[in-house]
């Protein structure tokens, strides 16, 4: 199998060593706006390197993964399924609503399968989770608390493009809540804050959120992201429920630590990045791309999943600016 990889920045080199560590990927081929970087990355892992998409798309692939710049994404998208080629691509679809629309419109019946990167659904913990609701060990929620505490802000040029810490970080949140309750989110009430670096707020963007969301069955979700967690990397989702509950991220490595006398849990280590904590998940997620190229499997979190989680960001981005609970169907197109 030969598959072809747009953007080798620090994602894109991590997914070229997860892609050539894969038994099936006979060769690997390696586009990026900056050639030497391509370069560089090829030569690590036993791939091509070329000059541009156009040699990408011309490079005879089976398949094609997109962890390009943002802006990118959705004309990567659509020219790799005018090319008959399986996609996966790194979240968000595009910058906006209307982007993903427009790819939705593109792919949705041109019967080539895109699988968008939302790696918290390969994840151990969050599947188990999602098995528990299903199963109703739970009961009926009443409660879901979900987090993504960042140990330290990105660069202020990364901020800057990045749509904001609903769209860029909690929209990862919002979808795992969709798709471990199998529930929609119907209403956001949000909040947001600056107190940390200038550039946040210069950017028009914050550095700590909080938000609730009415879910369609009534549940309540709390959701909290803040680029300032220095104690470690921290996600986590809690699922209070009539008969029991359950915590994914609870594991020894939690950047948390008990105030109770005697209490050494936990004790190991803090992930100090998403890429540690979520580093099976990877891997599971591109392992799964390479089995819908073969047409083993199905795409597991499709454009149209990425636009409901981006709906949800949109109505908290609009809550927070306009100080009242926003319908998600006020967001819709």
């Amino acid at each position: 199998m030969r598959i072809g990889l747009a953007g080798v920045g620090r994602i894109g080199a991590f997914h070229a060593a997860t892609l050539r560590g894969l038994d099936r990927i006979e060769s690997l081929v390696l586009a990026d706006a900056d050639r030497t970087r391509a370069d560089q990355v090829a030569a690590a892992f036993a791939a091509e390197s070329v000059d541009s998409p156009d040699d990408l798309f011309s490079a005879g692939l089976d398949g094609l993964v997109i962890a390009a710049a943002t802006g990118a994404h959705a004309e990567l998208i659509m020219r790799g399924v005018d090319c008959g080629l399986p996609v996966f691509c790194e979240k968000p679809v595009a910058p906006d609503v209307a982007g993903t629309l427009k790819v939705l419109a593109h792919v949705r019946d041109c019967g080539v399968p895109v699988q968008i990167g939302f790696q918290r659904r390969f994840d151990a913990g969050f599947v188990a989770a999602r098995e528990a609701v299903a199963s109703g060990r739970l009961g009926w929620l009443h409660t879901v608390r979900a987090g993504t505490l960042d140990p330290a802000p990105p660069s202020p040029s990364y901020i800057a493009t990045s749509g904001g810490l609903f769209r860029d970080c909690s929209v990862h949140d919002f979808d795992a809540i969709r798709w471990v309750t199998g529930a929609e989110v119907v209403e956001v009430y949000a909040v947001g804050g600056n107190r940390g670096a200038d550039f946040f707020r210069e950017a028009g963007d914050v550095d700590t959120l909080s938000a609730v969301l009415t879910l369609a069955d009534g549940t309540f979700a709390h959701v909290a992201a803040t680029r300032y967690n220095a104690a470690g990397y921290d996600v986590r989702l809690e699922l209070l429920g009539s008969a029991s509950s359950m915590t994914v991220g609870l594991d020894d490595r939690l950047p948390m630590r008990s105030a109770e006398p005697g209490v050494a849990f936990p004790a190991g280590a803090p992930y100090p990045q998403f890429m540690d904590r979520f580093l099976d998940a990877y891997r599971r997620e591109l392992a799964a791309f390479v089995d819908i190229v073969a047409g083993r499997a199905a795409v597991s979190c499709s454009v149209d999943d990425a636009l409901e989680a981006f709906y949800i960001a949109e109505a908290g981005e609009r809550s927070r600016h306009e100080h009242r609970p926003v319908r998600v169907e006020e967001v819709r197109a």
